[in-house]
């Protein structure tokens, strides 16, 4: 895993290193001078706090000076004049909640030059712990952080204002880290078919869920899981439904279940999942579940009942409550979906990712993956993981199924349910990327790509 340092964590690391402060400083801002140098052409103007991040940025400008490039040095507050790329470094990795108003109205500035920006360390307004904006925040088109990543970097809503980023090794090292970043290296900690392996013992997966109209959901759920290297997977579905999954699901196992007159599942139809999950390695449930009073009942009573790992997505989130098992369990909301668990907004947790995602998982008692470019994955006492391979093109219906039987066929190999969810979230995005062109992406288009990215092809740096 590939660290994301807190602000806390960063300065224990400063702390920690054996050298006088100005060494570091000097580096840092060769560093950011580089990368303007190789990127950024023209005249520049370098935004300077009172800080460390302005004694980096007073660097870059020296830097940049000596090599004959026109620089304008701005001592916090001034006029820009007419540059062609900006150096931020207003405010670094201190912030806690909004910036003053006079440092707010600079940043405005900033952003209302229309040129590229690059910032020292963190966008100026960017909480370098959370990824929150609590105001004015500066919209970089890249990002030089030094020694290790920062955590706000990688969550959004701060990733959305950090461009690309570029890690400068200037000799720092992290003295401890919570949370990280999920490398695509992680998809060889899947385990694989062996000459000794049987279907079973290859991953045998159970998808229930279904209801007229929504047969789509559990269909893309089992092929998932089947190209995610399952062995075996049964769907669970209502009876009436069944002639549809008979056409359209050649390769997976169907088990009818009791429904109401109007097809969908009933708590009664507990006794055949338990029973048809008697050897799974692993239950995926909610892909077109249906959200009634039956559906719900049939979720609390198979979170009691099963003991196979577990994961719940889409309608078997719905009104779900706290509850405690002993297997494995991963609840994979969307931020509506996670504001429905919390009791919140959409928009809220949009703006607090971190915090919802962790306290998703300390109510439940779960491993939490809340999705999203920046997918989150957060289990009850642990730092988080960042897995952020997610493109824009899984904006579309179906793409949460596959999630969904991805991480259920490597929870039926035996993955920890924290990291199944991981490399779940990895294998999905790779997936997306492996798909050309990107505009017009169905779900369905995901499913060779699950492949390759098992295989290795796609494995390229997560922050880009």
């Amino acid at each position: 895993m590939i660290p994301l340092l807190t602000a806390e964590e960063t300065r224990a690391a400063e702390d920690a290193y054996d050298g006088p402060l100005d060494e570091l400083m000097e580096r840092a801002g060769r560093a950011v001078a580089q990368v303007v140098f190789e990127e950024f052409p023209g005249r520049v103007a370098v935004v300077c706090g009172g800080g460390n991040n302005g004694g980096d940025g007073r660097v870059c400008a020296r830097v940049l000076r000596e090599a004959g490039r026109d620089v304008t040095l701005i001592e916090q507050f001034g006029e820009l004049g007419e540059p062609d790329v900006i150096v931020d470094a207003l405010l670094g990795i201190g912030l806690r909640d909004s910036p003053r108003e006079d440092v707010a109205r600079m940043i405005e500035r900033i952003n209302g030059a229309r040129v590229p920006v690059v910032a020292v360390d963190v966008p100026s307004g960017v909480n370098a712990s959370t990824g929150e904006i609590p105001g004015a925040s500066v919209e970089a088109a890249a990002t030089v952080t030094f020694g290790a990543a920062k955590l706000g970097l990688a969550v959004a809503p701060g990733r959305f204002r950090s461009g690309r980023v570029h890690v400068a090794p200037i000799g720092l090292e992290p003295a401890g880290h919570e949370h990280a970043l999920v490398p695509a290296e992680i998809l060889l900690d899947v385990p694989r078919k062996s000459r000794a392996s049987t279907k079973y013992r290859a991953g045998s997966v159970l998808v229930v869920g279904g209801s007229p109209g929504l047969t789509g959901a559990p269909m893309l759920a089992a092929l998932a899981a089947f190209r995610a290297d399952a062995g075996y997977v049964t769907v669970g579905v209502p009876e009436s439904t069944l002639p549809v999954f008979e056409t359209g699901l050649l390769e997976a196992v169907k088990r009818p279940l009791p429904e109401d007159s109007s097809g969908q599942l009933l708590p009664r139809s507990a006794d055949a999942v338990v029973e048809a999950a008697d050897r799974a390695g692993a239950v995926a449930l909610g892909p077109g579940l249906g959200r009634t009073d039956g559906t719900r009942d049939l979720v609390r009573l198979l979170l009691e009942r099963l003991e196979q790992p577990l994961v719940l997505d889409s309608d078997a989130l719905f009104a779900l409550q706290p509850f405690r098992r002993g297997a494995s369990t991963v609840l994979t909301p969307h931020a509506g979906e996670l504001a429905g668990l919390l009791g919140t907004t959409a928009r809220d947790v949009d703006a607090r990712r971190l915090a919802a995602v962790r306290e998703a998982a300390e109510r439940f008692g779960a491993t939490v993956l809340l999705k999203g470019s920046d997918t989150l994955i957060a289990a009850p006492r642990e730092g988080v993981f960042v897995a952020a391979y997610g493109e824009p093109s899984l904006a579309t219906a179906g793409t949460g199924d596959v999630l969904t039987g991805v991480i259920a066929a490597f929870l039926a190999k035996g993955m920890s349910a924290k990291l199944a969810a991981a490399a779940g979230a990895v294998a999905h995005g790779l997936a997306s990327r492996l798909v050309e062109p990107h505009v017009g992406l169905v779900a369905s288009d995901l499913l060779p790509g699950i492949r390759r990215a098992l295989a290795g092809e796609g494995w390229d740096p997560p922050l880009q």
